[in-house]
């Protein structure tokens, strides 16, 4: 029949009514999305599992340490042990609660643990005394000087909160990797790309070309039309993929977790030991610098509180299973670093079934033939000239803008946890700097930078941009007037004061 009533396809002789031709388009819209959600889900099941890995990984290196340390800390120090397992019981779980994106400050967290530990061995290792709490405020407050437990704290203090750092941040980067392909996925097709798909799917059928395949070329041009908006998630994208590939490198290399975290009972032995053997020229320095407790009325004679025999403390390594973890990780991210651009291909030639590149005798959009238009660059400033999709490069989908910036915020965390810095980002915004280098920060550099930072430390804190990206800068960079110009501007107001009189 005529095709004077079509509205989407070409008006010459048609098979297809207007019922028909609405049916195809919204058959075509629906299994475009399919296509689209399908593509995400493969590359959401690829980041969901390396989390799941390293995540399971990570979990069994420290419940093996806490497990190691409780079953060997009763038969090593006795009353010791017994009498401060919660101290131990609590420092795993603030382990823990950080890794899990907890807001808590982990230095603080691993000092008052020491702190809290050295409390209770010094009254434990002295129970002929009596020792109030504002003489261990005294004895915690000279404790850096004395160093009670070696270069125990401090070390451990560097190496596990780097470590810590990057395992946090990597978790969190594919969890947030996937949580945009899912969101991205879902945006909604425009009015105009839903007829530029019908008629590159269906308005062959509407000719009676129903074998006949869409040009590659033609297809291309409608899907990266499309598309427009999603393909300029593809810069920041790979810079997230190269921000984790940068991460795994420093967690099986300088900030190694399986060394780290599989050893923080080790650790605290080793502390302990070094009280114990310690204990009397600590306990007289603690006495020169806080005085002399009083004699407790009830004495002690329980040896039981001595360290009973020694255990020897052994770390089952897992280097192995870590390092094929890093090595299957890196693959999968190069594999998804161009997901973004390549998806127009990718779904034409696997989807679709588009032609090959030389086929003259395909769908070109009005019949049978070659499809003569360039195809058009990746992103949506490149659709202007768009033969097929009408595109409004002016509109950018601001879903999509949003995931841009997920992505920027969670690249410049994986940039920082890189050279050994926390971030933690609060939804206050005005401005965010720039991803972090990975490789601007020498290991023992980030040590003593994080060893000589206080505990009350918190944080280093980034703001959430605001969608549009162009924020104004924190108050933090301010700067303030110099010293200079402000005895210019009184001697100014001093003469101005002169004059009107």
């Amino acid at each position: 029949i005529l095709g004077e009533h079509l509205r989407i396809c070409p008006q010459g002789y048609t098979c297809c009514t207007s019922e028909m031709e609405e049916n195809f388009a919204n058959k075509s819209r629906s299994e475009f999305e399919a296509m689209m959600k399908e593509a995400g889900r493969s590359v959401q099941a690829t980041l969901t599992a390396q989390h799941r890995s390293f995540d399971s990984y990570f979990q069994d290196l420290l419940n093996k340490s806490e497990k190691a340390l409780y079953d060997a800390f009763p038969s090593m120090y006795g009353e010791l042990y017994t009498q401060n397992v919660k101290v131990f019981k609590d420092l795993y779980g603030e382990l823990r609660r950080y890794y899990r994106s907890s807001n808590i400050n982990l230095e603080e967290a691993l000092n008052e643990f020491w702190t809290r530990l050295l409390e209770r061995l010094f009254k434990l290792l002295n129970p002929q005394y009596h020792i109030t709490d504002e003489y261990l405020d005294c004895m915690v407050k000279h404790a850096e000087q004395h160093k009670p437990f070696g270069e125990v704290p401090r070390d451990l203090k560097v190496k596990a909160t780097r470590a810590f750092i990057a395992a946090r941040s990597y978790a969190q980067g594919f969890l947030v990797g996937s949580d945009v392909v899912k969101k991205v996925s879902q945006v909604s097709l425009s009015h105009e790309c839903t007829r530029a798909i019908m008629k590159l799917m269906y308005c062959p059928h509407c000719r009676g070309m129903s074998s006949v395949k869409p040009c590659n070329n033609y297809c291309l041009n409608v899907v990266k039309g499309c598309l427009a908006n999603q393909a300029d998630l593809s810069t920041e994208w790979k810079y997230l993929m190269d921000a984790l590939i940068g991460v795994a490198d420093r967690i099986d290399g300088p900030y190694n977790v399986d060394t780290v975290i599989g050893t923080i009972h080790m650790r605290i032995a080793e502390a302990i030991s070094n009280l114990q053997e310690n204990k009397d020229s600590i306990t007289s320095k603690v006495f020169q610098g806080c005085g002399n407790p009083k004699i407790s009325t009830k004495g002690s004679s329980s040896e039981d509180k001595k360290r009973r025999g020694k255990v020897t403390l052994e770390a089952k390594s897992s280097a192995q299973a870590l390092e094929m973890l890093v090595l299957d990780a890196k693959g999968n991210l190069t594999a998804l670093k161009t997901y973004w651009i390549t998806l127009p291909s990718s779904l034409c030639s696997k989807k679709v079934m588009a032609s090959s590149a030389l086929d003259d005798k395909c769908w070109n959009g009005m019949t049978k033939g070659s499809y003569l238009p360039e195809v058009m660059g990746d992103g949506l400033a490149n659709q202007i000239n768009n033969p097929e999709v009408e595109v409004d490069i002016t509109k950018p989908d601001m879903t999509i803008r949003q995931q841009i910036m997920q992505l920027k915020i969670m690249t410049n965390r994986l940039g920082n946890a890189n050279i050994g810095n926390d971030v933690d980002f609060q939804d206050t915004s005005d401005d965010m700097s720039g991803s972090g280098s990975g490789d601007s920060c020498p290991d023992d550099v980030c040590g003593k930078r994080l060893s000589k930072s206080p505990s009350t430390r918190q944080p280093e804190t980034h703001a959430i941009p605001k969608q549009s990206g162009h924020g104004v800068s924190g108050a933090s960079s301010r700067s303030l007037p110099s010293a200079s110009l402000l005895l210019l501007l009184s001697v100014a107001v001093i003469a101005a004061q002169h004059l009107w009189r």
